[in-house]
């Protein structure tokens, strides 16, 4: 009845016009935001949203943004709020599909490949030292070119390349591990005047680095997922050094 009132005191043109604007935003739908809530438990907040193939087409306030479908776990009206636990984000290391292809093909532990990588060149594929051993995995030219690689600096031929190396170092040295990364570093013929790992600081701290890597993997892998019944650890190879440093 207040409504029928007020509209009544207004003069034609205008309550034509003010009852013509009231149906028309009783009809529309209420404009509201929504949120989109991610496995990661981050919630975006969005206006629209739109199903394309197996990616959600967002509108944010500034623009669009795509999201793959899979990414989504719930799309909430803005005035509901349900707590999403946060689910662990695992983080892989660069080019690990490289490293743990050529892990396969050589029968080596990618963590080692993957440890040696990143006390090499910190995943720097154009590293370049000062004895000017190239790429991932610091190969020496002359190295490089015995292993057959035709670009040091393509990170898939550098870790093949590298990790060839690798397994037969750990030949050579009959899968002694120290000594195998003791010849990846200062080179198998230092190894070979000393009998044991040459006494050069720089090469105990390096296999002493690249070991600790493999065990932080080791200790966090572990701690993550137990090991299948009857899965047996691939051994963990020395790692050739295609830089040689003294």
């Amino acid at each position: 009845m207040r409504l029928k009132r007020a509209f009544c005191a207004l003069d034609g043109v205008t309550g034509r016009a003010f009852l013509l604007f009231l149906l028309v935003a009783l009809a529309a739908p209420a404009m509201r935001a929504e949120y989109v809530v991610l496995k990661s438990g981050q919630r975006l907040k969005v206006t629209g949203y739109q199903l394309v193939g197996d990616k959600y087409r967002l509108q944010m306030t500034g623009g669009k943004v795509e999201i793959a479908a899979e990414e989504v776990v719930a799309i909430e009206p803005e005035d509901v709020f349900v707590p999403v636990p946060a689910q662990p984000v695992v983080v892989q290391p660069p080019y690990r599909e490289l490293v743990e292809a050529a892990a396969k093909r050589y029968n080596l532990d990618p963590d080692l490949i993957t440890s040696i990588i990143t006390v090499e060149s910190n995943f720097d594929p154009k590293a370049v030292s000062r004895k000017n051993a190239r790429g991932l995995m610091q190969l020496l030219p002359e190295t490089a070119a015995q292993l057959g690689v035709k670009n040091i600096d393509d990170p898939a031929e550098n870790i093949d390349a590298g990790t060839r190396y690798l397994r037969d170092l750990l030949q050579k040295y009959n899968n002694d591990l120290a000594l195998a990364l003791a010849a990846y570093n200062a080179g198998p013929d230092k190894v070979q005047l000393y009998g044991t790992v040459p006494p050069y600081a720089e090469t105990i701290s390096y296999v002493r680095r690249v070991k600790r890597g493999v065990e932080k993997s080791k200790s966090k892998a572990s701690a993550k997922t137990p090991a299948p019944a009857g899965a047996k650890p691939i051994a963990q190879s020395p790692a050739p050094r295609t830089s040689q440093f003294p």
